[in-house]
């Protein structure tokens, strides 16, 4: 195995603070989604609604977690730095090891995430097909 360096961890930074940045900007949009569904909901308490929320408190909850891997993943970056710096070799490559698995488990989550957003155009979709079909 080659030797790990301070430019290894610091290689992550970029990325992970990419993923953080679409994670919060998913975060942002449910949001906006959630307290339109609201208002429409006070409107009206319609069974496909009550569908769409409970997929979105799954989402949020998700995305969530997602962000939590990442950063926990990003601080373990950092502390790799930190011992490699401090010259504790052993220990850094354990701690990156750890924050490559939380990086691995952030990304597992956006892929299940992405499989409960689609399920949930499903959901629009089939609103306006059947409203087509009444037409």
């Amino acid at each position: 195995m080659e030797e790990l360096t301070l430019t290894t961890p610091a290689l992550l930074f970029s990325a992970i603070s990419l993923i953080m940045l679409a994670y919060t900007n998913r975060f942002l949009a449910y949001a906006a989604v959630i307290r339109n569904l609201h208002d429409k909901y006070l409107e009206r308490q319609d069974d496909l609604l009550i569908l769409q929320i409970k997929n979105l408190r799954l989402r949020l909850n998700l995305t969530r977690w997602m962000q939590i891997f990442g950063i926990s993943s990003l601080l373990c970056c950092v502390l790799t730095m930190f011992l490699i710096y401090i010259n504790k070799d052993f220990v850094a490559v354990w701690v990156f090891g750890v924050a490559l698995l939380l990086l691995i488990i952030s990304l597992a989550l956006l892929i299940k995430e992405i499989h409960i957003s689609v399920y949930a155009l499903k959901l629009h979709l089939s609103d306006m097909e059947e409203n087509l079909k009444k037409k």
